[in-house]
């Protein structure tokens, strides 16, 4: 049951690569350049700039390079480590994530470079996926990169959801919500868009730098209030946003303000896609499959009760049309309490396992598409109601690692760990659950 679920989430996995997404919605043809919705006569423009950001870069980059040729005049892509691609004609380099470091400084300022050359009859592509919002990395005058990294830190383990910790990033950043197409202009930009958050809003994803903010200073000192981080962020970051509140900083730009008249985004993938290319895989395996939600979000344990809830529903009406398998997506928060490691796949399949014994004949796994979970080089867990027995047969207590926040170490000894490697793009998470 873990392989056919491994199998199910690899197929979801597969259906998102890039590549692909770029490949079969974008084309070249008499010198037109068709995207979804939109077309760009080549002719019009004296330059082409390829700027690509985010875990799924390099691969997004790769193909532009096939379909443009010699048509680009220049770009650059960032990505994190380990998640590169020869490229021919665009200068490709790794930096931190969900940490920024300096590698992500210079390329942010590089990218800027880019930005400020292009000119009214020139087009800029920018190609964004999750990860973006670390990778490119700039932070307040006055501050240090020391700074934006403790800002990161806290806010990556504080248990704020995706949109909270982009509208505090948005607010101490000169390139994100939609500062980079302020940038561009008075070039054209297009924006090509893989999803990771749900709902696919364009503003949060990758912290929106080519389209409209609708946040404020505001709304970031509000998040910052919400999870009691006044005490713990550096000063010259709380600072700067309070500067802004007093409208002593100028607001990010707003989605009625005329730049963004010569901008357009497009979302070329998102989880919807894995999810169906998931229940493919699923039917073909012989199983009766449901896709039960693509807007998993709040604290982990919340998300795993549904979880565990809906599978019950499942279980007990459903025995006549057994195998099934049930199908969730989404991104859930962690509250990080211990010192251990781990992830919130990890933690989401731990809490769960805690919750399957005696539950004979269920199988559920927890993913990320990127392939990494937290800080680990794992993807996920799958575990299923013997996990916790053998956990305990060995000395292990499992509540233990769930309150030291440290998931990893614990199927790292009991095994169920899911690795994928760099998968190199990112639509969020999967659950997969096979009820026989």
């Amino acid at each position: 049951m873990k392989t056919a679920a491994e199998q199910i989430f690899l197929s979801g996995v597969e259906s998102v690569l890039p590549d692909k997404l770029i490949r079969s919605q974008v084309k070249l043809t008499d010198g037109i350049l068709y995207v979804p919705e939109s077309k760009f006569p080549l002719r019009n423009f004296e330059n082409i700039y390829v700027i690509a950001v985010g875990k799924a870069g390099a691969l997004m980059a790769k193909e532009m390079e096939l379909i443009l040729g010699d048509n680009i005049t220049d770009g650059l892509v960032v990505v994190k480590y380990g998640y590169g691609a020869e490229l021919q004609k665009l200068k490709l380099i790794e930096a931190g994530h969900p940490i920024p470091d300096q590698n992500g400084i210079e390329t942010t300022k590089r990218i800027l470079s880019i930005a400020n050359r292009a000119g009214e009859r020139d087009l800029v592509i920018c190609l964004l996926s999750g990860g973006a919002s670390s990778l490119m990395a700039d932070f307040p005058e006055g501050a240090t990169l020391d700074d934006l990294v403790t800002t990161n830190e806290i806010l990556v383990k504080c248990g704020a959801d995706i949109k909270e910790m982009n509208t505090v990033r948005k607010h101490l950043s000169g390139v994100k919500g939609g500062q980079l197409a302020k940038a561009i202009y008075p070039a054209t930009t297009v924006s090509l868009i893989l999803s990771d958050v749900i709902g696919n809003p364009i503003d949060v994803i990758a912290s929106g730098p080519t389209c409209g903010d609708q946040s404020t200073f505001a709304d970031a000192f509000e998040v910052i209030k919400k999870y009691q981080l006044l005490e713990k962020l550096p000063y010259v970051m709380t600072q700067y946003i309070q500067a802004g509140v007093a409208g002593l900083i100028p607001e990010t730009p707003k989605p009625d303000d005329f730049l963004f008249s010569k901008t357009q985004n497009i979302i070329i993938g998102s989880n919807k896609i894995a999810l169906q290319a998931a229940r493919r895989k699923a039917e073909e395996l012989g199983y009766s499959c449901y896709i039960i939600s693509d807007g998993l979000e709040g604290d982990y344990i919340q998300v795993a009760q549904y979880v565990l809830e809906t599978t019950d529903e499942y279980r007990n009406r459903f025995k006549e049309i057994r195998p099934t398998c049930l199908l969730f997506s989404g991104e859930p928060t962690v509250k990080v309490t211990g010192t251990g490691m781990g992830g919130r796949n990890q933690h989401l399949a731990l809490y769960c396992a805690t919750k399957l014994a005696g539950k004979q004949h269920i199988t559920l796994l927890s993913a990320g598409t990127d392939g990494t979970d937290g800080p680990t080089d794992v993807a996920g867990a799958a575990v299923d109601c013997n996990t916790c027995e053998n956990a305990l047969a060995n000395h292990i207590d499992p509540k233990d690692y769930l309150k030291n926040s440290d998931s990893y170490h614990f199927f790292k000894q009991l095994g169920g760990h899911i690795m994928t490697g760099s998968t190199r793009t990112n639509v969020m998470d999967l659950i997969v659950v096979i009820i026989e």
